[in-house]
């Protein structure tokens, strides 16, 4: 266990970039998987920058800037995958029916812009969010044991 938090960022950031790829992979596209995997990296995150033992304020700091980076290597993966597709808005001739994403709105127009948007937007800010909810309990545990051993 401390051979896996003491991997240096770096090698850390390309295995999370392996995973994301093989989550996006799993989702056909859909990046439901990216956003599930943002929990464990949370608790990763959180282990890693304690284990440091940097002061509180820097691990708030750590954790936040490394949220993002998960968040944004995950808008780019999906910005390579849907940009192309998205294209087909400015395309009068296509059939946005056609295209094989669900109708949410019951305009295929509406439905592949909001399609759009969800899929290269919106996924990437709820996996921010779900890797910020893990952080966010593995840091209550973390403080409670740090309490903890103060007061002993």
């Amino acid at each position: 266990m401390i051979k896996f938090l003491s991997l240096k960022p770096r090698i850390a950031l390309v295995i999370f970039i392996l995973f994301d790829l093989v989550c996006v992979g799993m989702g056909m596209g859909v990046p439901i998987f990216c956003i599930l995997l943002g929990f464990p990296v949370g608790w990763y995150i959180v282990r890693y920058v304690t284990s440091t033992g940097a002061p509180l304020q820097q691990v708030f700091r750590k954790v936040f800037i490394y949220t993002l980076v998960t968040a944004a290597v995950t808008l780019l993966a999906m910005l390579v995958l849907w940009t192309p597709f998205a294209t087909a808005i400015f395309d009068p001739a296509r059939d946005l029916a056609q295209t094989g994403i669900p109708m949410i709105l019951y305009e295929p127009r509406a439905s592949f812009i909001g399609w759009v948007i969800l899929m290269i937007l919106i996924s990437p800010f709820l996996q921010l969010l779900t890797t910020l909810f893990g952080a966010y309990l593995t840091l209550i545990s973390w403080m409670d044991k740090r309490k903890a051993s103060i007061e002993i």
